[in-house]
């Protein structure tokens, strides 16, 4: 297929800039795969739309609070670090913007610094000096990464909005952001209709908004995040399975984990490393059985692998539908269920 196939409907005056509240009042958009009509209900309908026995499945993963601030060294320009990920040993991979060589030096504050190891397109690799513990170092002093289409500075209130109620693991550059919509009030009607609830972690990296920039969407290399898929988890699929009742994935994180998981024999096993997984029209879904998602970006991998479980001309009949509806659109807009 071509990234052109993947021009979907879009008004750029639906994208939500902040959550609603409560977050189970989220608007739902619900489409059934095989055809027929669309239905509007809202995030709080969710228990009523699914069966006793399935099984959802949320990513627990835990965005940083990942934008710091710093000053090179030698000249003093202010310069901004996205921290994208722990390597071990004082290094991470970060996210630079500008012209920075190996050796440079950046200040974040009297005692820290972090210096350039390596530099290119592929990756940014930095030291850390000072001794300082940077996840201590982004919660005192970063800003959470939200994404470049809300156009606003973060806030303080960012940090509990933009952090699902799963949120255990920390690792991530962005929400998981079909989990924003949960509440306590939520899980537990799910508990009520004898709905079980099961985690996941995909620690959400550049890879999932790596642009694509391939004509043919074949030819586009996911880069790849970290993820686990664990030995409880994966005992509650197959029960699930066993019994008759469908897993649910919380988002297009939980599916690509879960899928990743599966991918070597066809059926779920546990998984601890990391995933490169491209879903696309085509692909063939081993585990999961509806999808729970927010609306997303024209010509990206999440819309890619929404379509490739709802089909193509579905979807876009659905974001059309949701349009014409003003629906709030992306991160902290409302969702959609196919099923």
């Amino acid at each position: 297929m071509r990234l052109s196939d993947f021009d979907f409907p879009f008004d750029s005056t639906l994208i939500a800039s902040r959550p609603v509240n409560p977050p189970d009042r989220a608007r739902l958009l619900v489409m059934d795969r095989y055809g027929g009509s669309f239905h509007h209900h809202s995030m709080a309908d969710l228990p009523s739309l699914l069966e006793a026995g399935d099984l959802v499945v949320v990513n627990d993963t835990k965005v940083m609070a990942a934008r710091v601030q710093g000053h090179v060294h030698q000249s003093g320009k202010p310069v901004e670090i996205l921290f994208v990920r722990n390597l071990g040993q004082d290094l991470w991979e970060v996210m630079l913007k500008g012209r920075f060589r190996p050796g440079l030096v950046i200040d974040i504050n009297a005692r820290t610094s972090a210096v350039i190891l390596e530099r290119s397109l592929e990756r940014t690799r930095v030291r850390i000096e000072g001794g300082t513990n940077i996840y201590d170092l982004m919660r005192e002093v970063g800003t959470m990464p939200l994404p470049p289409y809300i156009k606003r500075a973060p806030t303080i209130e960012d940090r509990e909005w933009y952090q699902t109620m799963f949120a255990r693991v920390e690792g991530a550059i962005a929400a998981p952001t079909a989990g924003l919509h949960f509440t306590e009030q939520l899980l537990a009607e799910l508990a009520n209709r004898g709905i079980r609830i099961a985690t996941v972690t995909l620690h959400v990296g550049p890879g999932t908004f790596r642009p694509v920039t391939a004509d043919r969407i074949d030819e586009h290399q996911m880069a790849a995040e970290a993820s686990e898929v664990s030995e409880k988890t994966a005992d509650l699929i197959r029960e699930t399975q066993a019994g008759g009742g469908r897993i649910i994935a919380i988002g297009t994180t939980v599916t690509r984990a879960l899928e990743t998981a599966a991918r070597d024999t066809g059926v779920i096993q546990p998984f601890h490393g990391l995933t490169d997984l491209f879903i696309r029209p085509g692909f063939s879904f081993q585990v999961i059985d509806a999808l729970l998602t927010n609306f997303h970006l024209p010509r990206t991998t999440l819309l890619m692998l929404v379509s490739a479980l709802a089909g193509v001309d579905r979807l876009r009949d659905a974001y059309a539908e949701a349009v014409s509806a003003r629906y709030r659109f992306y991160s902290y807009g409302d969702a959609m269920l196919i099923r």
